[in-house]
């Protein structure tokens, strides 16, 4: 974890964020918490680490989500050498989508 975002208004956030209980919540916070550009960019670099996981090039993830490949480049080097975020939630989301699949 980067020492530099631990601070008490991150945990603040995050505490918020944890307390959320349906898409729909998430959508009525994250409209007032960002801008539509901050978080389409944010959706934009999960959908890029989503394609990046599925092997797709670089050329089939800029076409399909309008990423840069400046971005598509700094998300898969979070994929390869950050701190393992992108990992964690996409396997407790496919956990979850086996779990509403059985």
């Amino acid at each position: 974890m980067n020492k530099k975002l631990k601070t008490n208004a991150t945990d603040h956030l995050f505490d918020a964020v944890l307390c959320l209980k349906s898409k729909e919540e998430c959508y009525t916070f994250f409209e007032d918490l960002c801008t539509v550009n901050e978080l389409l960019s944010l959706s934009q670099r999960f959908e890029v680490a989503s394609m990046l996981r599925a092997q797709k090039t670089y050329l089939e993830i800029a076409e399909k989500t309008g990423a840069s490949t400046a971005t598509i480049s700094r998300v898969n080097r979070s994929l390869n050498y950050g701190n393992d975020g992108y990992e964690l939630v996409m396997e407790r989301m496919r956990e979850k989508q086996s779990e509403e699949d059985a």
